[in-house]
């Protein structure tokens, strides 16, 4: 017997039901803010996320899944925002459209231990802005993600915010945590010690608890901002508290990836322990044009649905109530029940009907099981008679209607 991958699942017909609540909720979301959907390949040039997302990150130097092919390097994509800017430059987007506001629904791939919240298959809701680099369009975007929560009715998350400034800045905040640092390399854990050689911003974002004493005793704040970029936080700031979003400025969050700058952002749900982030994002000003296209600022950000999933409420799944089952007895019946179930489905009515021969107290058990409203019998006594029994399931009533109004009858009633 064969068995999935470890790090992927099955997501079986009784849990699709609430991921497409959760997509459809979110395309409603999506439409309200003038997002439009973007639908990029899975598999990417390998190069374009060493580019994007820095060579010495994490998510390059462990996580991606790689395809060697012949001459070719081709990646299964760990992440959209690198997608999306390398299809906003290939399709001339900058050209045809100016600034664009997308968003994507799907999957990831990343080659890493699975755990709670984990998967080496999971799944994004995302969306990027690209072509402003004023503040009102990160108030936009934060404000976006938080309306999305509230729509999928998920309690009791924190939404964490800072700014890393420009390149310079960026820069001047690597220079500051060298110094810091240089003479507490000892006390950082194995995986820090090798991250203040290669990318010293990412021992900000560890999760061992002495790495984060360390960092905390550093007082960095925002000492290596410079004025614009101060403003810029301010402003978004303010944005916020106008559409009384709550909100915690954290000096230490930084984000995994190389190409955020300005405004960044984390969505944490402490239920899920220490992997606590549902959701994240950031602005990434330089991206576009590092990889060819023009100099436009950009910001997006990503939801992992696996751990929505977690965070969210269980509510049992819900039939449509929709459904007519159709249960002929007798071959007579069963050659005549062909036409009507395809007249019903020609008519807009979702229908379905027992394929595995049983009696009429097991496919009633079958109709009831798929959650049918109507359940139409049809025996030789009701082709005499040109017409059809129907029972309703909900209030256990049952009538003989003709079969020329059977469709109109139904449609009225569903």
């Amino acid at each position: 017997m064969f068995k999935r991958i470890p790090g992927t699942k099955d997501i079986l017909p009784a849990e699709v039901v609430g991921w497409q609540k959760l997509e459809h909720l979110s395309r409603e979301v999506f439409l309200a803010y003038n997002y439009t959907e973007i639908r990029p390949p899975v598999i990417e040039d390998a190069v374009l996320f060493d580019r994007s997302l820095g060579e010495f990150a994490e998510v390059v130097q462990k996580q991606m899944f790689l395809i060697k092919n012949q001459d070719d390097l081709y990646a299964l994509r760990p992440e959209g925002t690198a997608s999306i800017v390398r299809a906003y430059i290939e399709n001339s987007l900058d050209k045809t459209s100016g600034f664009v506001k997308l968003y994507y629904i799907g999957p990831m791939f990343r080659l890493e231990r699975p755990q709670k919240g984990r998967l080496r298959q999971f799944h994004h809701i995302g969306a990027e802005a690209i072509g402003s680099a004023g503040p009102e369009i990160d108030v936009e975007v934060i404000s976006l993600a938080d309306r999305l929560l509230r729509v999928w009715k998920i309690e009791g998350y924190k939404i964490k915010l800072n700014s890393l400034g420009c390149s310079k800045d960026k820069s001047e905040l690597t220079a500051i945590l060298r110094k810091g640092l240089e003479n507490k390399i000892k006390n950082l854990c194995p995986e820090c010690q090798v991250r203040f050689e290669h990318n010293v911003l990412r021992i900000l974002d560890c999760k061992n608890t002495e790495c984060q004493e360390v960092v905390k005793n550093l007082d960095i704040q925002d000492k290596y901002l410079c004025q614009d970029c101060k403003s810029h936080f301010e402003k978004v700031k303010i944005g916020l508290n106008a559409l009384k979003i709550n909100y915690e400025v954290s000096p230490y969050l930084v984000r995994g990836l190389d190409y955020y700058t300005r405004t960044v952002f984390e969505i944490k749900h402490e239920s899920l322990g220490a992997q606590d982030a549902i959701g994240a994002g950031g602005r990434y000003d330089n991206l576009v044009k590092e990889l060819g296209g023009p100099d436009v600022g950009s910001i997006g950000f990503a939801f992992g649905v696996e751990r929505l999933l977690l965070v969210k409420s269980e509510e049992p799944a819900q039939k449509s109530g929709k459904l007519v089952f159709l249960i002929n007895l007798g071959d007579a019946a069963k050659a005549y029940s062909y036409g009507l179930l395809n007249s019903l489905r020609d008519a807009g009515i979702a229908a379905d009907t027992d394929y595995e021969g049983k009696s009429l107290k097991g496919a009633m058990r079958s109709a009831d099981a798929a959650g049918a409203r109507f359940v139409l019998v049809i025996g030789d006594n009701e082709l005499k008679k040109n017409a059809v029994m129907v029972k309703d399931m909900q209030t256990g009533n049952q009538e003989e209607i003709g079969l020329e109004a059977i469709i109109d009858n139904l449609k009225g009633r569903i």
